[in-house]
């Protein structure tokens, strides 16, 4: 221990002799530290310029894998400004694909259906419906249940979803909403009540 004590004092003698070690170390620190924060900060505005300018064809999209079209429907619902989006799809995912809160502090929960034939695949049903009416606002804490897909539902599906206060995206919502006009929200009716204000009011 005393060995220690005696090359701890050495060495801050040794830095007090030598001071300026310390500031040449500090300054390298620090243009270190800014060249990290620069760095971060670009790549952060491309990955918004990225999202802000993401389009997609429903060619596209029919060429994707299922989990490759969640992934493009959570990037879609991030571009639209729903910071914390996620893919959330999988095994024992009780009905959700995507979770999003917009702008306004209203939870989404959305599950995606693809049809590699698009339109001319098989209609989404009720069943699906009703996993997702079951699940969407009591175990996810959804406000807004969505469900995407890039073909069809049948013709139960509207007045079933209307009634559970349910929204439907088929094939041709979807290519309005992946041109990237407008939001989700600004595309889809009877939305519930913003959270929280927005900051244009």
């Amino acid at each position: 221990m005393t060995v220690g004590l005696s090359v701890a004092l050495t060495e801050i003698q040794w830095l007090l002799a030598n001071w300026w070690v310390l500031v040449v170390l500090v300054l390298l620190a620090t243009g270190t530290v800014a060249a990290w924060v620069s760095v971060r900060t670009q790549r952060t505005r491309w990955e918004r310029a990225q999202q802000q300018s993401l389009r997609y064809q429903l060619s596209q999209l029919d060429g994707l894998h299922h989990r490759e079209f969640e992934y493009a429907v959570r990037d879609l619902i991030l571009r639209d400004g729903c910071a914390d989006a996620v893919q959330v799809g999988g095994r024992g995912d009780n009905g959700a694909d995507v979770k999003a809160t917009d702008p306004l502090g209203r939870r989404w929960v959305i599950q995606c259906k693809h049809r590699r034939a698009g339109w001319a695949g098989s209609a989404i049903g009720t069943p699906d419906l009703h996993v997702l009416n079951g699940t969407g606002r009591q175990l996810h804490g959804g406000d807004v249940i969505v469900l995407v897909t890039n073909g069809r539902f049948s013709s139960q599906c509207p007045p079933y979803a209307k009634s559970q206060r349910l929204h439907l995206v088929d094939r041709h919502l979807l290519a309005e909403w992946a041109a990237g006009a407008r939001p989700l929200w600004e595309i889809l009716n009877r939305l519930p009540p913003p959270r929280k204000a927005s900051a244009r009011s």
